[in-house]
């Protein structure tokens, strides 16, 4: 019986070991997640998995876009695009990088919809999403909330039967936090104005990057107005400046940012375009 017992005892252990064995060559490799700038708003995500997420694909006619990645296969595969909303210096590479990747774009409801309708792009890749609501596309590791901005979204889009434009739905425009497999949450913040909801997402999220417009013109907020809503309202441990200096009209600049956030304690990093950051 004793002896019976042992080798039920080594049994149950080799299949542990094994079953051990099979998790782990079954999770991913852990690895040095990053954030490249690309200009404008356009960023480039790599999670702790190696998955890529772009945020606001506008590339080909962006002139702060360096010139090798101006070309869409330069990104190497792309597993996700988000899209903030639908002005062409966010939306424009949206759909030709989907298809090149096979990769969903998600975005707001309505210009999901109208991509859709439009024959854009096909249903499965072009996928509607709600402020407050969250998505775990690879799994539990990564989750991504969309978030509120004070802005507008119309989607321009050229009739073939017409080579006329057209106005269609563009949903309501939209920020994104995006929490990677080790708790790091990103907050881009799209194109916004400062509203007083961001000091409750703030709270809420707790973003240790924040992503965040300065430009200022008629579009977004100027470096005064973003340094008040960094220091006073959202807090994140790291900001990078972003959306300034494509158009005359996006004349703030990060070093007035800096000037007008005065003592704060968050860290601001301002990069290049093609810059890499890693997390």
């Amino acid at each position: 019986m004793t002896f019976l017992n042992s080798l039920r005892a080594l049994a149950a252990a080799l299949v542990a070991t094994l079953a051990l064995g099979a998790c782990a060559q079954a999770q991913p490799m852990a690895g040095k997640p990053s954030v490249q700038w690309l200009g404008q708003s356009a960023f480039k995500i790599t999670t702790v998995a190696g998955k890529v997420i772009v945020i606001d694909p506008y590339l080909t006619a962006n002139p702060k876009t360096p010139e090798q990645y101006r070309k869409l296969e330069a990104l190497g595969k792309v597993d996700l695009i988000l899209v903030t909303h639908g002005h062409l210096d966010h939306y424009l590479d949206a759909p030709a990088l989907s298809k090149l990747n096979n990769a969903p774009v998600w975005a707001p409801a309505g210009l999901a919809q109208s991509m859709q309708t439009l024959g854009v792009l096909p249903v499965p890749l072009a996928n509607r999403m709600n402020k407050g609501g969250s998505i775990t596309p690879f799994g539990p590791g990564v989750r991504i909330t969309m978030t509120h901005a004070e802005h507008s979204s119309e989607l321009v889009w050229r009739n073939p039967a017409t080579d006329k434009d057209e106005t269609h739905v563009g949903g309501e425009p939209c920020g994104f936090v995006i929490e990677l497999e080790n708790g790091y949450r990103i907050w881009h913040l799209g194109d916004t104005g400062v509203f007083g909801d961001m000091r409750l997402l703030g709270e809420m999220f707790r973003p240790d990057l924040l992503l965040i417009p300065i430009g200022g013109g008629q579009f977004v907020m100027n470096p005064a107005d973003a340094a008040m809503a960094t220091r006073d309202l959202i807090k994140p441990k790291m900001a990078v400046p972003i959306h300034y200096g494509t158009t005359p009209a996006l004349s703030g600049t990060p070093e007035e940012y800096i000037k007008a956030l005065g003592a704060s304690p968050v860290k601001v990093t301002v990069m290049k375009p093609g810059d890499k950051l890693d997390l």
